[in-house]
């Protein structure tokens, strides 16, 4: 089987010096993928063409297209069958044959290129093929606008070929022909799909979480980060930096007035991300941020937030609705590991502010520690994307409980100003309050004999602290969960 790759068509109007490296970057991205399917198959090309020779015999067609399509840089893949040139009539005849069957009750247009000298003109070509395939077909007709069916054709020097099958690919620039980024993930709609849009304009992405939530929201922002990567960027490494930053979180708290807790937390995932890029060759930042979405996400917050940041930040879903966003993450695989992924809500104000001012923002800041960052940024974590799945950690089961024993102590996980707003009252059970930004610092104090019901309004950020702790060897962690 050969394959006739052609970029998308903004590389084919850059400059020469431009369009040579872009296409050896899609040449050589092609050749390294392919590769891991079979050796043999033949990768070459030139300024506007990749062109792949597949052995017949090793039942490869479909896994060569598969990979293919999910390559950045390709706009479109024909199957082509290739001859010698004989005579226009038997290049008409071949033609004929290939699309036999294919064109009844279809419109069609004949496209007809050459490369060399030949004593016919291209529009001879497409006339004389044209006729043909109307007289071979059944209720055929010609529409060289938008056809549902292009028969293509090439000539080069003695030889021709006919595109028999055309396939659209994902476009964008081929995948490290730009430069390199970092993507800030949650796991979520938006952080994916923003950072499957840099891969598609081809921009080497690293992917940086800040973890808020324990163990098994990490396992779940692994999973979604090592399916992008193998799915769309498996052509060149990258790396997985996971950041702890639950003692982050806790200083907000502490330090900050709750309407700014959602820009300071951004504000500091920036300046952290900011530092990891500059250790890693990445020039700019990629958040899920759209306007207005949520109140951080407005036109002045997301100003404030920016301030905090040498490095551009881009935001690829700025305009977009969320149901745009979701159904991009349907197209492209993500939307079930989103639909599945923890929330966590821990660091939402009652009364977020909309209009934040930079200089109140950052006299905030200046209350809280700078070691608190430092020390997050120094106990990352990095891992290759490729040994993610590897490396995983599987969270531990914990028990959901509806109706706790009577010696069983419930410990509310939220924000005291949560708690005072809807307090939890039970008439048998001890009840402490223990925000969640201080559990891990305080649950050792506890007597190690009695059994512990983490309770939140929502049961997600009490599941998420249950899994860390029962991970870290707390084995009389269970979560108070009374909406069963």
């Amino acid at each position: 089987m050969k394959l006739l790759i052609r970029p998308a068509p903004e590389v084919a109007i850059k400059s020469k010096p431009v369009r040579r490296r872009q296409m050896r970057h899609l040449r050589q991205n092609v050749r390294k993928l392919l590769a891991q399917l079979d050796h043999d198959i033949l990768v070459e090309g030139s300024w506007d063409r990749v062109d792949v020779d597949v052995p017949d015999d090793r039942s490869l067609a479909g896994p060569v297209l598969e990979v293919l399509l999910r390559i950045p840089g390709i706009s479109t893949i024909q199957e082509i069958a290739a001859f010698p040139f004989v005579s226009l009539d038997d290049t008409v005849q071949k033609a004929v044959a290939a699309f036999a069957g294919r064109l009844d009750r279809k419109s069609f247009a004949v496209r007809v290129r050459r490369h060399g000298e030949h004593d016919f003109r291209s529009i001879d070509l497409e006339r004389l093929t044209g006729s043909a395939l109307m007289q071979a077909a059944s209720d055929a007709r010609v529409d060289l606008r938008s056809p549902e069916v292009e028969v293509r054709i090439e000539v080069r020097g003695d030889q021709f070929h006919i595109a028999r099958r055309r396939h659209r690919g994902l476009g964008g620039y081929p995948l490290g022909s730009v430069e390199n980024v970092m993507s800030l993930m949650s796991g979520g709609y938006d952080s994916s799909v923003a950072a499957y849009l840099m891969l598609r304009r081809g921009l080497r992405s690293h992917f940086v979480f800040f973890n808020l939530g324990g163990v098994a929201h990490e396992v779940g922002v692994r999973q979604v980060v090592h399916y992008l990567w193998e799915r769309y960027g498996a052509s060149h490494s990258a790396k997985f930096i996971s950041v702890p930053f639950d003692g982050v979180v806790e200083e907000i708290m502490r330090s900050v007035g709750h309407r700014h807790w959602g820009v300071v937390l951004k504000r500091q995932m920036l300046k952290a991300a900011s530092e990891i890029a500059r250790n890693n060759n990445a020039v700019a930042l990629v958040t899920g941020d759209a306007a207005g979405q949520v109140s951080s996400q407005t036109l002045t917050n997301l100003n404030v937030v920016d301030r905090a940041s040498d490095e551009v930040v881009l935001r690829p879903l700025i305009a977009m609705d969320k149901e745009t966003i979701i159904g991009i993450a349907r197209d492209i695989g993500t939307e079930p590991y989103a639909r599945n992924m923890p929330e966590y809500c821990g660091v939402i104000s009652q009364k977020p502010t909309t209009r934040a001012q930079l200089s109140r923002v950052e006299a905030d800041e200046a209350a809280m520690d700078p070691l608190i960052l430092a020390r997050a940024i120094e106990a990352r974590e990095d891992t290759p994307v490729s040994e993610l799945l590897n490396t995983i950690t599987t969270p531990e089961e914990v028990d959901l409980v509806k109706t706790p024993a009577v010696s069983d102590i419930i410990i509310d996980v939220r924000h005291p100003a949560e708690g005072e707003q809807s307090p939890l009252q039970l008439t048998g059970n001890e009840i402490l309050k223990i925000p969640f930004y201080e559990l891990n610092r305080h649950i050792g104090e506890l007597p190690a004999n009695r059994q512990y019901l983490l309770y939140c309004d929502r049961g997600t950020m009490s599941r998420m602290h249950a899994v860390h702790l029962k991970a870290e060897g707390h084995e009389n962690i269970r979560v108070y969960a009374p909406a069963l």
